[in-house]
């Protein structure tokens, strides 16, 4: 697991997920911590670092 941080979509402010580095990609959805709205993330691990990431709204 790493823990990784970025900006909300929603609320701009600086939060973190704890990502599970033994998978290679994953996309799903988690709320925000602050603002408590969902954010569709989307990585991929190369090694076992994050190789790229993505968070977005997640339209209803």
């Amino acid at each position: 697991m790493e823990e990784y941080f970025f900006l909300c979509p929603y609320c701009g402010q600086h939060i973190s997920f704890l990502l599970d580095t033994s998978v290679s990609a994953q996309s799903y959805i988690e709320d925000c911590e602050v603002c408590c709205r969902p954010i569709e993330v989307q990585y991929s691990i190369s090694g076992s670092r994050v190789d790229n990431f993505s968070a977005h709204t997640a339209d209803e």
